[in-house]
């Protein structure tokens, strides 16, 4: 157990979640509490693993506890979560998804995304331009989607979606294509050659044994390899990649970026 907790919970004490399916990868509460016990904040974050079939009876049993202050979502709940909220950033609408759910001072619950935020910010950070970029991203779940969003308002020139579920990309491709037109599409295989920048925004690579998301022998040399996974940080992915001569970016970077996101989300 992490000694980063405060030392005993009390009556006012906050509770926060991240709630996922697993939750053995998630690094939030490692994050938070330390940040809570430094700057002596009485509140906690807990890991909570919910299934699918259990995520409304969890939710809605959270949402009910007075002292329950917001959560976090994770893989494979920021589609579904958002249908417990009673009101929606502009980030969530485009996208769909939720990472973020705080209860205000009216008892309303907000849901937002700072997954597409974080990842942006973590690129930029370490000196990587997004403006005029040509984009292939692998995935459009959760967290894929709100990547999307915060790339086109990065002002990347294109952005190529590599989505399997038909049904999902043309849903994620129309809603983006409300606000940036003509700057989205379905990824064919000719366009890994044409990217400036390739991000594996899906679950593969949580398993060792899992098959790569794109095919690196396509990519153009100099092309950035980037991943959302944040546990193991160095996956097969951008190994693999690095093997083969590319820049890579860790999807470490996506979670320490929206610390900040939180902290004004959550009032810390």
């Amino acid at each position: 157990m992490s000694q980063l907790l405060i030392p005993s919970p009390t009556g006012n004490t906050r509770i926060f979640a991240v709630i996922g399916d697993p939750v053995k990868q998630v690094k939030a509460p490692e994050l938070l509490n330390k940040v809570f016990a430094d700057e002596a904040v009485d509140a906690v974050m807990i890991a909570v693993h919910a299934r699918p079939e259990q995520l409304a009876t969890v939710i809605r049993g959270l949402q009910a506890m007075e002292n329950f202050s917001g959560m976090l979502i994770t893989i494979p709940h920021k589609f579904a979560a958002r249908d417990f909220a009673d009101k929606l950033s502009l980030a969530v609408q485009v996208s769909g998804s939720t990472n973020a759910m705080r209860r205000n001072e009216q008892g309303v619950w907000e849901a937002d995304n700072f997954d597409g935020v974080g990842f942006a910010l973590g690129l930029q950070r370490k000196g990587y331009k997004l403006a005029g970029k040509r984009v292939v991203l692998a995935g459009g779940g959760g967290a894929g989607s709100s990547i999307a969003v915060a790339l086109l308002q990065a002002e990347v020139d294109v952005l190529y979606l590599q989505e399997p579920d038909t049904v999902k990309a043309q849903s994620l491709l129309a809603r983006l294509n409300q606000h940036w037109p003509s700057r989205c599409e379905l990824a064919q295989p000719q366009h890994l050659g044409l990217a400036d920048i390739v991000i594996n925004a899906t679950p593969l690579g949580l398993a060792e044994e899992d098959p790569l998301p794109v095919d690196l022998a396509a990519l153009a040399a100099g092309a950035l390899v980037a991943d959302i996974i944040m546990q193991p940080v160095d996956t097969r992915l951008l190994r693999a990649a690095k093997a083969a001569g590319h820049s890579v970016h860790p999807g470490s970077h996506m979670l320490s970026e929206q610390l900040g996101c939180y902290r004004t989300f959550f009032r810390i």
